[in-house]
C-alpha cells in the first residue's frame, strides 16, 4: 500500500499503530485496510499486521492460510490451527497450479482469509490470485512469519510473526 500518512509513516505503519492502541481483533480496523486497499487500486481486500491477523484468527473471525511449502512449515513452524495451502511445493518452489481449488476446498470463497507466507511477498501473490479467483475477503498478512532480511542476511531480527512474539510452534 502506497503513500506516506506523514513524515516517516507508511499507511501499514499507521495500521500498525492504530491496533496496537485500539481493540487488535476490531473488525473496524480490517474494514479500514479494506477501504484503503480498493482506494489505491489493490486487487486483494488488504495487508494486515501479524498482530491483527492473530487477534482476527484467534477470536474466530478469520481463517489463517499458511501459503509456505510443506518443508518451512516443518523445519521453521507454523501457527497452530492454521490451514495448509502451499503457494509453491518443494525446494525449488515450483508455482501450485491448484492453489485456488485447494483453497476454495479449504475455506470457501466468502470466508475471511488471511493469508501467510515467510516475508509477505509471495502471499500477496496468492491473495492476487484468490481475488482474481472470486474469493471476496482475501488479506495478506504484511511481514510474514519470518520476516525480510536484515543486513546481516537474517530473518526474524526485525519483524515477522515470530519476531512480535505471537503464537508458533515446530513439529
Amino acid at each position: 500500500m502506497p503513500g506516506a500518512t506523514g513524515a516517516g509513516f507508511t499507511h501499514e505503519r499507521f495500521i500498525q499503530m492504530t491496533v496496537a492502541t485500539e481493540s487488535p481483533a476490531s473488525l473496524d480496523a480490517l474494514a479500514g485496510i479494506e477501504q484503503a486497499a480498493r482506494a489505491a487500486g489493490q486487487k486483494y481486500a488488504g495487508s494486515v499486521p501479524p498482530q491483527l491477523a492473530w487477534s482476527l484468527f484467534a477470536a474466530g473471525d478469520a481463517r489463517l492460510v499458511d501459503v509456505r511449502s510443506a518443508e518451512e512449515r516443518k523445519f521453521v513452524g507454523h501457527v497452530p490451527d492454521s490451514i495448509h495451502v502451499p503457494w509453491a511445493t518443494g525446494t525449488s518452489l515450483t508455482r501450485n497450479p491448484r492453489f485456488v481449488r485447494e483453497l476454495e476446498a479449504k475455506t470457501g470463497k466468502d470466508a475471511r482469509i488471511l493469508l501467510l507466507c515467510r516475508s509477505g511477498k509471495r502471499s500477496a501473490l496468492a491473495a492476487e490470485a484468490a481475488a482474481a479467483a472470486g474469493f471476496t475477503q482475501v488479506f495478506n498478512v504484511l511481514e510474514g512469519f519470518e520476516g525480510e532480511i536484515d543486513a546481516h542476511h537474517h530473518r526474524g531480527d526485525q519483524d515477522g510473526w515470530r519476531f512480535h512474539g505471537l503464537p508458533w510452534q515446530q513439529d
